[in-house]
């Protein structure tokens, strides 16, 4: 991936908020649209988080000159590390979402179009299925699992798939194998590297939606059902065959906690020198 797309993906993310953060720091992120060099103070009215219909900000030149980690970037930066920190896995969910579908389709949206990918390939493609298609999803995979998970260990198998359709909905992430190929006919010298490379660029697209959406109030689990369910996907939804399952995300309003999370030592996971 090209050094200068990384840039677009720290100011997609910035944009995200942490639904237990303080109303400073909210305030803060509600103006990090601004980019990160910037030296002005923003005059901006308050904005939704990911809208695409918020106007664009003026803003006045600043009369002091700024030191290299202003406060502004750091408080910008502390605002996207507190929703990395608040994205979690929720298995217990409900119907209620906290936000509208209108809401969930926005952040999708602007996901797709602001993740970055390699030479700006754009080869994300991504379906989202509400209640009785959500419900549906879910009854597909297990008719498919019916069939292959042993008598014994059904029981338990059934409790997930139950659980998954107990939600308000699934984002189904794909990569377009059209535009892999193509990227791969048109620059020969990355020919192998391209279906990597969509694969990272979709994962960050799954990342995006599952951080802004735990913003939001709402819950959410990623699964990997394909390459089980892909045939059938294709055809209940009219999914055109170059598009090629990776994920599914499934969300809803929040019926219990995150688990409990632990960490390794970050001493045997990090590395710096020359700081």
């Amino acid at each position: 991936m090209r050094p200068h797309i990384v840039t677009s993906a720290v100011f997609s993310l910035s944009r995200l908020t942490s639904t237990s953060a303080t109303s400073r720091t909210t305030k803060a992120l509600l103006t990090s649209n601004l980019p990160l060099k910037a030296l002005s103070a923003a005059t901006c009215p308050t904005q939704r988080l990911f809208s695409s219909t918020a106007s664009q900000c003026t803003s006045k030149p600043s009369t002091t000159p700024s030191a290299p980690y202003s406060t502004s970037t750091s408080t910008m930066a502390s605002s996207l590390l507190e929703s990395v920190k608040a994205r979690r896995t929720y298995y217990v969910l409900n119907k209620e979402l906290p936000i509208s579908t209108d809401r969930v389709q926005e952040i999708v949206k602007e996901t797709l179009l602001h993740v970055p990918s390699s030479f700006n390939s754009q080869s994300n493609r991504i379906l989202v299925l509400f209640g009785a298609e959500h419900d549906k999803l879910w009854d597909i995979a297990s008719g498919i699992l019916k069939t292959i998970v042993p008598a014994d260990a059904w029981e338990h198998t059934a409790q997930r798939m139950n659980g998954f359709k107990a939600g308000a909905g699934t984002v189904l992430f794909f990569d377009d194998q059209n535009v892999v190929n193509g990227m791969q006919e048109k620059f020969a010298l990355y020919a192998d590297k391209f279906p990597i490379w969509a694969q990272q660029s979709n994962a960050m697209a799954q990342y995006v939606v599952w951080t802004a959406l735990t913003a939001e109030g709402v819950g959410a689990n990623l699964q990997h059902y394909n390459p089980l369910i892909d045939v059938k996907v294709a055809s209940e939804w009219g999914i055109p065959e170059s598009w090629k399952l990776n994920a599914q995300l499934v969300f809803g309003g929040r019926s219990g906690e995150a688990g409990p999370k632990d960490f390794q030592p970050i001493e045997e996971r990090y590395k710096a020198f020359g700081a």
